[in-house]
């Protein structure tokens, strides 16, 4: 039996009915509570039963933050920004940095079930400090495109494998305004995406080989933390989990411990993805081309046909402002094919 604990928010689950039916009595005795009965909402996240499995969904809260920003009336639109746009630093500062502040953090939050949002949020989450009018516009776009697709949400399939997998990516040099490349990963059990992230990197890289081996770095340490999860909740790994990237010298890092002209001055840390594949915790593979979060067809394909754990389809990595799409062998890009994709 397995117990989630947020502050007054529980949530019971377990192989044996008897055993949680006794256990939610014994909360009776000692704490005044109620029992909900099955699960269909949790913080803020709602929770549809179906045959293949759970739909996860934050469609209310998405509303709430609509409302919230005065956008509950605005024109939908099906892309999150235009790639192009590069907010100008001497803009104006907004005159409600609060609300500015309020509708940022609520977005973060609903890309527990959004992943499509987490590049862009992490984008206007750089600007907490003295957003601009610029900023501002930047969000409103956002909140245009969770009106236009609202309902979407996460497919947790009940009938997937219990193989664990990892996707990185980086940019490189990717802010005009710092150099800082954007790192994104993302995790698959089976094939149910688990967790994602986008974050830019705390520093400047030297080289492409630098920014995704630093991405490596970071998916790794997501990886061992979800063994170490799976591990207390005694689900077993068959396989070591195996780790995708898209650049071959980044691979090779992780299995030769010399040290070239180009990768001597990385930070010892981030070696931590070496020792992984040298311990054998860790596999590695290597796909043509992994997706951006970017366009509104994936993002639909993603989440409502039931394609969302197809590790080389539908992983999106959250880095690329400008690259091809790729999903179940269609590049979106058909003059780029060529040049892109030789093995697809």
């Amino acid at each position: 039996m397995v117990l989630l604990l947020y502050v007054d928010d529980i949530i019971l689950t377990g192989s044996s009915s008897s055993l949680i039916q006794s256990f939610t009595t014994s909360l009776h005795d000692e704490f005044a509570m109620k029992d909900l009965g099955p699960l269909h909402y949790f913080l803020g996240v709602h929770v549809s039963s179906m045959p293949t499995g759970l739909f996860l969904q934050q469609t209310k809260y998405a509303i709430d933050i609509l409302e919230r920003g005065g956008m509950h009336e605005s024109k939908p639109i099906n892309t999150l920004m235009c790639t192009k746009t590069k907010p100008d630093p001497d803009y104006p500062l907004h005159p409600d940095p609060y609300l500015y502040l309020s509708l940022v953090g609520a977005l973060q939050y609903l890309t527990l079930t959004r992943l499509d949002l987490s590049y862009r949020i992490n984008f206007i989450s750089q600007f907490m400090h003295a957003p601009t009018e610029a900023h501002f516009s930047i969000v409103r776009r956002i909140l245009r495109y969770v009106k236009g697709i609202i309902h979407l949400g996460l497919h947790i399939q009940a009938s997937s494998s219990l193989d664990l997998y990892g996707f990185s990516d980086s940019d490189w040099a990717g802010c005009p305004l710092t150099r800082r490349s954007t790192a994104g990963y993302c995790t698959f059990l089976g094939s149910n995406i688990i967790s994602w992230c986008a974050k830019k990197q705390p520093t400047i890289a030297r080289s492409s080989l630098e920014a995704e081996y630093r991405a490596l770095a970071q998916a790794a340490a997501e990886i061992t933390w979800i063994m170490f999860l799976l591990r207390d909740l005694l689900v077993p790994l068959h396989n070591p989990p195996i780790l995708f990237c898209d650049n071959m010298s980044s691979l090779f890092m992780t299995v030769n411990p010399v040290f070239h002209a180009r990768s001597k001055h990385i930070e010892l840390d981030y070696h931590y993805i070496r020792e992984r594949v040298s311990l054998g915790l860790l596999g590695k593979e290597n796909p043509s081309d992994i997706i951006p979060p970017q366009a509104f067809h994936i993002c639909t394909i993603m989440y409502t046909s039931g394609t969302s754990g197809d590790p080389k389809g539908v992983a999106a990595l959250l880095t690329h402002e400008n690259t091809a799409y790729f999903i179940r062998g269609m590049d979106l890009f058909m003059e780029q094919f060529e040049d892109k994709y030789e093995d697809c």
